[in-house]
């Protein structure tokens, strides 16, 4: 699995996690699509937000590696901000790429693209 080094390890003064430490001994979870409600509490859209920003600032709109991200984070993106990069996908594998849909982040996340990716 590999390790996204300077990738931020949660939302700093919660328990929102953005990576993983070590792979599940019990097996890769899988990524999965899951559903946004409008009725989020304002913590979880920060959390999505940050963790949007993150990704765009560590990858920009290049393929990259699942590693050691946390797969409950990704969920909430999967399908929607953040597309497989490759064909076939497989979700529930630490090697696959993923890549930023740019223009669905940017509706859904505008404060995250502020900046450019470094």
């Amino acid at each position: 699995m590999l390790k996204h080094r300077g990738f931020p390890g949660r939302l700093p003064g919660t328990d929102f996690q953005f990576v993983v430490r070590r792979p599940n001994p019990k097996g890769v979870t899988a990524l999965t699509k899951r559903e946004r409600f409008r009725d989020r509490k304002p913590m979880d859209r920060r959390a999505g937000a940050a963790f949007m920003q993150a990704l765009w600032e560590q990858f920009g709109d290049q393929p990259f590696e699942r590693g050691n991200l946390d797969a409950g984070r990704l969920s909430w993106l999967f399908g929607r901000e953040v597309l497989p990069a490759e064909d076939p996908f497989d979700p529930a594998d630490y090697e696959a790429l993923l890549v930023i849909d740019v223009d669905a982040a940017q509706l859904a996340f505008p404060d995250a693209f502020d900046g450019s990716p470094m």
